[in-house]
């Protein structure tokens, strides 16, 4: 991989901490040659970030809550001003209220789902919107990350299927709007991943075991293999690549059921 995104430079969105597939894919694109800017949400998680902004040799992060379009302008205007043009942008921002990811999805609050599909799927138009500026001169990369519970039933992910499903839609349609501007759009699904965020989807740990247990690779996804792929996406390799959902997953989505010796 190395030198397949020198001369190229990207923002990275959704940094939790070092287990963050964001991460897994910001140090494979550093190691590709990239440079990279940062995005985060609040004090708390700008301090995580920054030691590991650093490592790999980026000292741009800004602030932004995207739900706010002052706060997505701003940080846009920010980086438009440190980099007139950018080449990739990576979207892994997700969000649902915690005491919903567990249960029945018939309790899913009106609330919560309105704030789930806006964090999660309307988040990335907006992005989008204000990336096309930024990358309309000479085309680019948008990639976003997805689930398969968006179109198959996987006990407690519950709206956070359907805002994956939203997001999916949303990365086609943005994929054939901005295809004439050179721009691509994809979507990378891993599998179950040990994150701040699958964590807080009731069973993770069962699903995680089962995943790991009956993917015909017999193994769950690595933040390497996930990196990898968003190299790979956002390289001149993947230039005729548009409007697909990778998966990296072990095999997994394949599967009508478990493996004989689990049944």
């Amino acid at each position: 991989m190395s030198g397949l995104l020198q001369g190229k430079r990207g923002l990275i969105m959704g940094v939790a901490n070092e287990r963050s597939i964001a991460w897994g894919i910001a140090k494979a694109m550093a190691g590709a040659g990239a440079e990279l800017a940062f995005t985060y949400q609040g004090d708390a998680f700008g301090s995580r970030l920054k030691p590991l902004a650093e490592s790999v040799g980026s000292d741009f992060m800004v602030d932004v809550d995207v739900t706010d379009d002052v706060s997505l302008d701003a940080a846009f205007a920010q980086l438009s001003k440190r980099w007139p043009t950018i080449d990739f942008l990576v979207h892994a921002i997700a969000f649902s209220d915690k005491s919903e990811l567990t249960g029945r999805f018939l309790n899913t609050s009106r609330a919560n789902f309105k704030h789930s599909l806006d964090i999660s799927a309307y988040s990335f138009i907006e992005v989008a919107r204000r990336s096309h500026v930024l990358m309309v001169e000479k085309g680019g990369t948008l990639m976003t990350l997805t689930y398969q519970g968006s179109n198959s039933v996987v006990p407690n992910y519950n709206v956070m299927g359907v805002a994956k499903a939203a997001l999916e839609s949303t990365m086609r349609y943005l994929a054939n709007d901005l295809g004439p501007d050179g721009i691509r759009v994809n979507a990378i699904s891993p599998g179950p991943m040990k994150t701040l965020a699958g964590a807080a989807i009731g069973g993770a740990r069962k699903t995680y075991k089962h995943t790991d247990m009956n993917a015909p690779m017999r193994a769950n996804a690595t933040l390497e293999a996930v990196g990898g792929t968003a190299v790979y996406l956002a390289s001149d390799a993947g230039a005729c690549t548009t409007g697909e959902i990778i998966h990296v997953d072990g095999g997994f989505h394949i599967l009508g059921m478990p493996q004989a010796e689990n049944l």
